[in-house]
């Protein structure tokens, strides 16, 4: 049969592939860490997996509407009002199956041959792998070493031309970890504002997991970019939600019906029982994100110390998320090959840098979402190996 050629352009998400690898080596025998995927290690807050229960008990098990349940997209807004103290209306809200179909339909609806959008590298892969999917040109822009690992947004607003169609921006950033404060999104948001032909995509997935204190910089708090504003989020990585495929997101008005025929045309809906979840995480006590967190800052630091004590490792400190994204180039190996060797001698399973952009040939990415006990193991192991 013969194949769209655009299928050619599409990639995909090595932290997968990576874990397909780890868990052949596991079934042959070996012992294998896991610090591939971003996947929290906790479980889901038990009021949360309650409300899911008690939903399919009451008989919430049919369709519903294509955008999320008026009382998931009002929990949606009332959790902005309480975080932000910004007014969104529920109308502006899609629920969504995680977070990747924000992604994939604000990049479709956007980018088209002959088009420009901006991205960082490294960066969340979906995002490159969409753009070259629409046959729009990917615009990358560094996040750099001696910035730990941030954004420059005069780099940023100096790549925009009459071609750019949409800027895409991950605050708090995976894969390195790295945290933008307010004045440099400050800064970006008013040089925006010169250039009005030019969307805006706010991956803020990682808003609840912000380190020192640190308050989230939302693109929320500057209401001139609210009519090409697309702000992303989701429960998945605040409360310990991967499996269950529940994300939002908020889109300027005039978008709402075509993303509404989209979703009407790929998922029809998300299922019912998860968006009764959904309230009751957002409309419930956050003790249980402040746990996890306490945690996440234990291992956060555990993981700088150990990694930059390794022989020819550096790490710049993580500052939300919980990724650590080391160079070790100093170990005489890329990136490719450490996390080669890591897994098959170590048994320790890490993501290559380049899976996340052609320019981190000399990182990788530890995921510090596992235990203190399984980090500090993996370090050892590790040491063991380089020496």
């Amino acid at each position: 049969m013969k194949l769209a050629k655009n299928l050619e352009r599409l990639g995909t998400e090595t932290a997968f592939s990576v874990l397909a690898e780890a868990k052949k080596l596991e079934a042959q025998g070996k012992e294998m860490i896991h610090l591939g995927l971003g996947q929290p290690d906790f479980k889901t807050p038990k009021h949360i997996a309650d409300a899911a229960k008690k939903a399919i008990d009451d008989g919430h098990h049919g369709y519903v509407l294509a955008n999320g349940t008026l009382e998931c997209r009002q929990a949606v807004t009332r959790k902005i009002k309480t975080l932000y103290n910004k007014e969104v209306s529920p109308e502006r809200v899609m629920i969504m199956p995680g977070g990747k179909p924000t992604m994939y339909f604000a990049i479709s609806m956007i980018g088209e041959p002959g088009s420009e959008i901006i991205h960082p590298t490294p960066g969340f892969p979906i995002y490159e792998s969409m753009i070259n999917y629409t046959g729009a040109k990917a615009i990358p822009y560094d996040l750099t070493e001696d910035k730990d690992l941030q954004f420059d947004p005069e780099k940023i607003l100096s790549l925009i031309t009459d071609k750019t169609r949409l800027l895409i921006l991950i605050n708090p950033n995976n894969p390195t970890g790295s945290f933008v404060e307010k004045s440099k999104i400050d800064f970006l948001a008013e040089g925006l504002k010169k250039h009005p032909h030019v969307a805006i995509l706010s991956d803020e997935i990682y808003s609840r997991q912000i380190y020192d204190g640190k308050e989230m910089p939302t693109f929320f708090n500057y209401p001139d970019l609210q009519d090409r504003l697309i702000v992303l989020d989701g429960w998945s990585k605040a409360y310990s939600m991967t499996g269950w495929r529940m994300g939002w997101s908020v889109w300027p008005e005039k978008l709402i019906p075509h993303i509404t025929k989209l979703a009407i045309n790929s998922f029809s809906c998300v299922n019912a029982p998860s968006q009764f979840a959904g309230i009751a995480a957002l409309d419930g006590p956050d003790e249980p994100i402040h746990e996890m967190m306490k945690k996440f800052d234990e291992r956060r630091k555990l993981i700088h110390k150990g990694l930059n004590d390794l022989p020819g490792v550096t790490c710049s400190m993580p500052g939300g998320a919980f990724y650590a994204f080391p160079n070790v180039s100093g170990t005489g190996m890329n990136g490719s090959e450490f996390s080669k060797k890591c897994m098959h001698e170590a048994g320790v399973a890490i993501v290559p840098g380049t899976a996340f952009g052609k320019t981190s040939i000399d990182y990788v990415r530890f995921s510090f979402a596992a235990s203190r006990d399984n980090i500090q193991k993996a370090l050892e192991k590790i040491s063991k190996m380089l020496k």
